[in-house]
């Protein structure tokens, strides 16, 4: 790994760099005068720059893309390709297809469930190329439109099954199931669906009917093919398998050949998203600071307003920013509260800010190396990522490039 704490500035190699401080009650937000959204070019339509701060001393690495350039475009990748798993970032950037693209930059992503059968598992919703392999649960989440273009929201499920009868119940998507719930899983959860005792019910796809891979916001119809008295069961290709908790009742006259109806709706509305990706808590929106609630967005954990390392997403309409705080280790960066972060965003010029998940998981790879320096010493496993990709050359890009011929455009056709 290469580790850069090289001063930003504008003028010559280093500049001194002033710093404002705003207090705001215990904690204090900080932010250099000189950090600006303007970034030293590291590729075409991306930047990058580490601002170290020697007064605290903080190293602050930034990625800023241009989201006016077509070549570029967001994506999230899970750690095998699957709804659980756990891989470093450097891992996960190899597993890109190059159908897809190179990646030029990316970050660590959600939350994520990091012990047992199910560690890996994202704790808010997850869309991979359009499939998604993850519910949402009330979080921050970073989705794209059908343009590309970013938006952000705290989303919620209303994720349900429609039995036979008519009923409707709540279920959940590839994650762990509890004694009273209801979980769908389809085969991104590998093997099988590694739960314990209930009843699990298969469901085959219907003449006519849409199928896999799941999509957020559609509905299906699947056919039941068997149910099974017991958990742990395989999810057979092009099947998807409801399994239901011990405290749940299976619907009178359920057997193969019902039909069962599943709904992937949210609010808000996330239909055609090909990309999403949850965090939290928001840091900005519509260019105004958010108040961290730590009950809020589901979080409890205390950390939301202690200082540790950190990993955030910002934008505007022009410019989409990476960034990534160092911390824990002393001599070179100590860490920040969430309120600092939201400053810088705001220092960079993001009208939207959100939080990621940070400590040893804040990791930065930017054109083909790790860029910043992670507090374990060495990259942690994690979930999934959020990357820029850039697209693929068509292959008369790819020969006039080779051979130096003029493209079309700029022959004037």
């Amino acid at each position: 790994m290469n580790y850069h704490y090289c001063v930003a500035s504008r003028v010559g190699r280093f500049v001194k760099l002033c710093v404002a401080t705003l207090s705001l009650g215990i904690a204090t937000a900080v932010v250099a005068q000189d950090i600006t959204g303007v970034l030293p070019p590291l590729s075409a339509g991306v930047g990058y720059t580490n601002y170290h701060i020697a007064k605290y001393p903080w190293s602050i690495h930034v990625v800023s893309v241009d989201l006016k350039d077509p070549t570029l475009s967001l994506h999230s990748f899970h750690s095998r390709g699957a709804a659980i798993g756990m891989a470093t970032l450097s891992d996960q950037v190899r597993r890109v297809s190059p159908a897809i693209g190179k990646p030029v930059v990316a970050v660590n992503g959600d939350f994520y469930k990091r012990e047992q059968v199910y560690a890996g598992d994202p704790r808010g919703i997850q869309i991979v190329e359009g499939e998604i392999l993850s519910g949402p649960n009330d979080r921050a989440t970073m989705w794209t439109d059908t343009n590309g273009l970013p938006h952000m929201a705290v989303v919620s499920s209303r994720f349900a099954v429609t039995w036979p009868i008519g009923a409707s119940q709540p279920m959940d998507l590839n994650g762990e199931r509890d004694a009273g719930g209801i979980e769908l899983y389809s085969s991104a959860i590998g093997a099988s669906t590694h739960t314990q005792g209930g009843r699990e019910i298969v469901l085959e796809r219907t003449t006519n009917s849409a199928w896999l891979p799941l999509q957020i916001g559609k509905s299906y119809i699947g056919k039941v093919r068997e149910v099974i008295n017991d958990g742990d069961n395989p999810v057979p290709a092009g099947t998807l398998v409801l399994s239901l908790g011990p405290d749940v009742t299976v619907p009178a006259g359920l057997k193969p050949g019902s039909l069962v109806k599943l709904s992937l709706a949210t609010t808000p509305d996330l239909t055609g998203a090909r990309v999403a990706i949850s965090g939290g808590p928001t840091l900005l929106h519509g260019g105004k600071r958010q108040k961290v609630v730590v009950k809020g967005e589901g979080f409890e954990s205390t950390s939301m307003l202690e200082r540790h390392p950190r990993t955030a997403i910002g934008w505007n309409n022009d410019t989409f920013y990476f960034v990534e705080i160092d911390g824990r280790q002393r001599g070179l960066s100590v860490v920040m509260t969430l309120d600092e972060v939201a400053g810088l965003l705001l220092k960079l010029g993001c009208e939207e800010g959100m939080n990621l998940d940070g400590g040893g998981s804040a990791t930065m790879w930017a054109e083909g190396e790790i860029r910043n320096s992670p507090c374990d010493g060495h990259e942690r496993l994690i979930a999934n990522s959020l990357m820029m990709v850039r697209a693929p050359k068509k292959p008369s890009q790819a020969a006039d490039a080779k051979t130096g011929a003029p493209t079309a455009s700029a022959k004037g056709n």
